[in-house]
């Protein structure tokens, strides 16, 4: 760690013209060492930064006032110091044009410093730019980072997170805060605000009022709190709202043939077949019930399955648990599909194709073929 440290003191707040750090590419060399007394951000941000004319000219109004290249120079040698490619540069460039007016003395380079306090190591630092721009030029940073690393387990679940593009702005004490304790008080461990962080990117940072009624959505689909399925009950309403929620479980209703209890029971078990498109649900309801012929109350008690794959899954899995019962090397029972259709791959070849290699030697070939998305012969059934 100490090691860390010096080298981002010795090549991070060096001055341009002394700094050890290699160059993003040649013009930002020749920046360095020498001076230009009749500096244009325009074309500055075109030959040293690499933005496009059109991006250089939108960037340089906020460069305006720049009479020098100095700081930007600095800026850009912190930059390349970090290790950060031209075209990172010039992303963030191009975003946050002010990036290049922030002091690498009194802000960058102290931001980077206590970030290494933090545990983050040279090349963590230099992700973390491009995914908060703006906000890495300002020390408060690091208390948010501060906060959200335990919260959220590791850097590496951080940077997924701010990829979603709300946590580095947000205001930790008046929303962050409240919506954890909330989570908490909802049953859900650090472990699961981090996944449903994950799921769902503006949890954390929304107004605590908009979560308090997804938390309401969720115990509305009958999902208590506590429960293990809580926290997918809150992926699956989101920030729909009442109206979308109930025209989704009408559709539910209508699609699947359940009744108001059924409905609730397929919910419970499954609350995120409410992220499914109508389509979906369709093609899965005319499989489920019109092909395989399960009744909807059994389909309603074992709702995942409308998760599955159908192509890839379940209609290749169908086929063969229908061969077998067609040809007496199973009973006919409808509890076979549902087996069938949930177990691991390894698990459905030792069950249901492996026992018969010696009196259906083609079926391991047919099921690889039906898993194509082509229907053999021996799998047509009339």
């Amino acid at each position: 760690m100490l090691r860390l440290r010096g080298c981002i003191l010795v090549r991070l707040l060096s001055s341009p013209a002394t700094s050890q750090a290699p160059p993003l590419h040649r013009p930002l060399s020749a920046a360095a060492v020498s001076p230009n007394p009749s500096f244009v951000a325009h074309d500055y941000l075109v030959s040293t930064c690499g933005l496009t004319r059109a991006q250089a000219l939108k960037a340089s109004a906020k460069l305006s006032h720049l009479k020098s290249p100095a700081k930007p120079d600095a800026v850009l040698a912190f930059l390349a110091g970090l290790g950060l490619s031209a075209a990172d540069v010039a992303a963030l460039v191009a975003k946050d044009p002010l990036f290049l007016c922030a002091s690498v003395e009194k802000t960058l380079g102290p931001v980077a410093i206590e970030l290494a306090g933090l545990g983050l190591s040279h090349s963590e630092i230099a992700r973390l730019i491009p995914l908060s721009f703006v906000h890495f030029r300002s020390r408060s940073i690091v208390s948010k980072l501060r906060y959200y690393l335990p919260l959220l387990g590791s850097s590496e679940n951080l940077f997924r997170v701010l990829k979603k593009g709300y946590l580095a702005g947000a205001d930790i004490e008046g929303t962050v805060k409240p919506n954890v304790a909330l989570l908490r008080q909802c049953g859900l461990d650090d472990c699961n605000i981090t996944k449903l962080s994950l799921a769902k990117g503006g949890v954390l940072s929304s107004k605590p009022e908009r979560v308090r009624v997804m938390v309401a959505c969720a115990e509305g689909l009958g999902v208590p709190r506590g429960s293990g399925m809580f926290r997918h009950a809150l992926d699956a309403v989101g920030f729909l709202g009442e109206e979308k929620i109930a025209a989704k479980v009408a559709y539910l209703k209508k699609t699947f043939r359940w009744s108001d209890a059924e409905v609730s029971i397929a919910l419970r078990m499954a609350p995120c077949v409410l992220r499914k498109s109508k389509e979906l649900l369709q093609r899965r309801s005319d499989f489920l019930i019109s092909e395989v012929g399960l009744e909807p109350s059994y389909i309603a008690e074992r709702s995942i399955i409308i998760n599955y794959k159908l192509e890839g899954r379940m209609k290749p899995r169908y086929y063969v648990v229908k061969f077998l019962m067609e040809n007496g090397l199973l009973k006919c029972n409808p509890g076979y599909y549902y087996t069938a259709f949930k177990v691991r791959e390894k698990v459905f070849v030792e069950k249901f194709i492996s026992p018969h290699t010696e009196v259906a030697p083609h079926l391991a070939e047919d099921y690889a073929t039906a898993c194509e998305g082509v229907v053999p012969a021996r799998f047509r059934f009339t």
